[in-house]
């Protein structure tokens, strides 16, 4: 379906929290609180059939109670009731849901039935899905925090776009540390509906997105994946950390997120025909997003290496052309100027050796 209707859940005015309560450390009661404590100026309303409010604000025991119409539903109940509420949703007008919960396809045939509902029900009302088995969706420029998260983040202009919800965790507390904002954070979940290829082209059109992180563990349409990430490439940096590269792992991942993954060599070749830039480590993912955020996006492939060790140099150079980059040609004026403030024992040729070792 693309981006249609997006805008409803990363830009709504009225939410529907279903499952908010009170009951301390639920994850209702999280989603509920981040919503309405942490600056979201939209409308936030309870929805719980067993209280008469929520923190305060009064309750409705289903959304076809609310008298006005909801752009975002969250849903966190018992997987088994999700495709009623869904349902629900569809029948009053709502246009978009993040199903929190969890139990379903990865947990066997029955779960797999629920999904096979809520595809339904997608299908009937048009409404988009994120999740099931999401961690939320952040958007810190606005306030939007639908996750039980624990932590806030602030605005930047990265969007991290993630299959696990630990990982969306982890690149909280990494942030906070770096000082790192994000545009938006994406948990896809079991990835019923949206999925990396709406959420690619979405950002790509997104003004405050400057770059897209991505940890993939498969991908569902390799076609339209291609399709939006080879155009996206082309305006904004795309890097990501693909995990169960092994056949030995596939059984993890479909534990995990309900999918399977595929050959790791079919990727690689995906990835590489698309612009994207594949990375090792989740490590590696928050350094490439710590440069992007402080350093203007590189115009090329061009890279030159300033070092005070001739080991380091060469390795980082050997890593460089082994990625496709490049070393760059310095002009005989940069030569010049660099003989001007460096010792004469230092190199300037690319690598740049600013403390060259005594030769033997």
């Amino acid at each position: 379906m693309g981006i249609e209707n997006l805008n409803c859940i990363f830009n709504p005015k009225k939410i529907a929290v279903i499952g908010a309560s009170e009951r301390k450390d639920s994850i209702g009661a999280k989603i509920f609180r981040n919503l309405t404590r942490l600056g979201y100026k939209g409308e936030v309303l309870p929805v719980n059939p067993f209280r008469q409010t929520v923190e305060g604000i009064p309750a409705y025991s289903s959304v076809s109670k609310i008298p006005s119409k909801i752009d975002l539903a969250v849903v966190a109940t018992p997987a088994h009731i999700v495709p009623q509420i869904i349902e629900e949703c569809g029948e009053a007008g709502v246009k978009g849901a993040i199903v929190i919960s969890a139990g379903f396809k990865e947990t066997g045939e029955a779960g797999a039935h629920l999904e096979k509902q809520l595809l339904e029900c997608k299908k009937k009302y048009g409404i988009r899905i994120i999740g099931p088995n999401s961690f939320g969706v952040i958007k810190p420029k606005i306030n939007l925090y639908a996750t039980f998260a624990d932590k806030p983040a602030i605005s930047g202009k990265i969007a991290f776009l993630s299959q696990s919800a630990a990982l969306c965790a982890s690149a909280l507390d990494w942030a906070a540390e770096a000082n790192v904002g994000f545009s938006a954070m994406v948990s896809l979940g079991s990835a019923l509906d949206v999925d990396f290829g709406d959420l690619i082209d979405y950002f790509n059109a997104d003004t405050q997105t400057k770059c897209m992180l991505l940890y993939v563990e498969s991908v569902k349409d390799g076609r339209k994946f291609m399709s939006a990430a080879r155009i996206a490439s082309q305006n904004k940096p795309i890097m990501l950390v693909k995990a169960g590269r092994f056949k030995e792992c596939i059984g993890a991942a479909f534990s995990h997120s309900g999918s399977l993954g595929g050959e790791d060599a079919v990727y690689d070749a995906a990835f590489k025909r698309t612009g994207i830039v594949r990375v090792e480590a989740i490590s590696d993912l928050f350094n490439c997003a710590e440069a992007l955020a402080t350093q203007p996006n590189p115009a090329g492939f061009n890279l030159t290496i300033i070092t005070n060790a001739g080991g380091p140099a060469i390795i980082a150079a050997d890593r460089l052309i082994a990625k496709g980059g490049k070393l760059a040609q310095l002009s005989d004026e940069t030569i010049h100027a660099l003989k001007k403030i460096l010792p004469p024992y230092c190199s300037v040729a690319n690598p740049i050796d600013i403390y060259e070792e005594a030769s033997l």
